[in-house]
């Protein structure tokens, strides 16, 4: 789960991470108001979606020569105009592709007279089980440049999850960075702040981007970015809370609702499958074959009729999909089970692309019975080969 910047910043300084002063608005009101609350003369406003590269990002709306999602304003009028053209309109970013984001909400910050910009992320490293640190000294917009053609500039290191965070990952940090003095102090006590917020709220991505020196000499946060182990939500309801679902996609929300694992996807061929390395075989014979899937959805071990019958309606709500691949292998979850399912499903849309079903496992006798005497055109296959050939022939047939 992502959340937004402000959301984050509020976060990190309960840990005790510097970050300036700022409030969140939903209106052109709200922002002139937040605005009114900070000292200025100097303020920044904020487009908040879940993407990153806004400053560089343009309002399809407002035309090539418009502003980007990151605005300097030197009084409340301007933070008035400012917020006015931002809210409502799409922000189009690198990461966003060209549908953009609409946006919605914005952040009005302190201005900061920036002295130097770093790079700092925390992520999970999952070839070694623990945290890791990537640490740079050319932060900003273009970090990605950076990694591309001068990767020696970027530092990574790991922490021990046994050991935890020691005063050395401090140091290093702080040498990482090429700080002295008290700058240096500030980037230690920084480091052990952030990966004491990034174990405490089981985060799996922690982004500062840039952490800025200003000209006082102070180290702060000016970005921030994290993300969080879906998995582990259940223990930080406050975390959970601050999930903003218009930053995601319709059909993933409507899939979580239903405790299933959805990702839209580019390709024209649906996938119901039962388990996440059954699924991924699944998208890769159907790349295979020629065609590919439209998605990824793992209906989990133990669905029940209505989840397969959800999960099933849930494909066939995007327009892209031209053909439906089921294949179940039934262990826990029982093949009857997702066959009523499917009939049930089915039926209640009105199907009107092919359907190939691979069932096999328990009560898979039972399961291509009730498929085979329900009177709709469902394909059985033999296996996982036969199945993608046949829902990539059926495509294929069909148009």
């Amino acid at each position: 789960m992502n959340i937004h910047e402000y959301q984050a910043k509020e976060l990190l300084a309960k840990h005790g991470v510097p970050v300036p002063a700022g409030h969140a608005a939903l209106t052109v009101e709200e922002a002139v108001a937040a605005a009114g609350k900070l000292p200025g003369p100097l303020y920044v406003v904020k487009a908040q979606i879940h993407a990153g590269g806004r400053g560089k990002g343009k309002f399809s709306e407002l035309g090539p020569d418009a502003k980007g999602g990151v605005r300097l304003a030197k009084s409340l009028d301007e933070v008035e105009a400012n917020a006015r053209e931002m809210l409502g309109n799409t922000l189009v970013t690198i990461q966003t592709g060209d549908a953009g984001k609409q946006v919605n909400r914005l952040y009005v910050t302190d201005g900061v007279d920036i002295a130097k910009e770093f790079y700092l992320s925390l992520l999970v490293d999952r070839a070694t089980g623990r945290v890791a640190f990537v640490v740079s000294t050319e932060g900003g917009m273009d970090i990605e440049a950076v990694a591309h053609d001068t990767p020696e500039l970027i530092t990574t290191f790991t922490v021990d999850p046994a050991q935890g965070f020691q005063p050395h990952h401090g140091r290093a940090v702080a040498f990482a960075l090429k700080l002295t003095g008290d700058l240096n102090k500030q980037a230690q006590k920084l480091a052990r702040h952030l990966y004491d917020a990034f174990m405490a709220t089981d985060c799996s991505m922690l982004e500062i981007n840039p952490l800025v020196v200003t000209e006082d000499d102070r180290l702060l946060v000016l970005d921030a970015k994290m993300s969080f182990d879906s998995n582990a939500l259940y223990r930080h309801p406050d975390i959970l809370a601050l999930r903003d679902e218009t930053e995601e996609d319709p059909a993933e929300v409507e899939a979580s609702e239903y405790d299933l694992a959805y990702i839209k996807l580019d390709g024209t061929i649906g996938c119901m499958v039962n388990g996440a390395g059954l699924a991924m075989a699944t998208m890769d014979i159907i790349k295979l074959n020629g065609a590919f899937p439209a998605n990824f959805l793992d209906v989990g071990g133990g669905a029940s009729r209505e989840k397969v019958t959800a999960a099933f309606k849930i494909i066939l709500k995007d327009p892209a999909v031209e053909g439906i691949l089921v294949n179940i292998f039934g262990g826990i979850m029982k093949c009857d089970v997702i066959a009523d399912g499917i009939v049930a499903a089915a039926k209640d849309v009105n199907l009107s692309v092919p359907l190939v079903v691979r069932l096999e496992g328990t009560n898979v006798e039972q399961g291509q019975a009730i498929l085979a005497n329900s009177g709709l055109p469902i394909v059985a296959a033999d296996d996982l080969g036969d199945a993608a050939r046949k829902i990539v022939a059926q495509v294929k047939q069909a148009a």
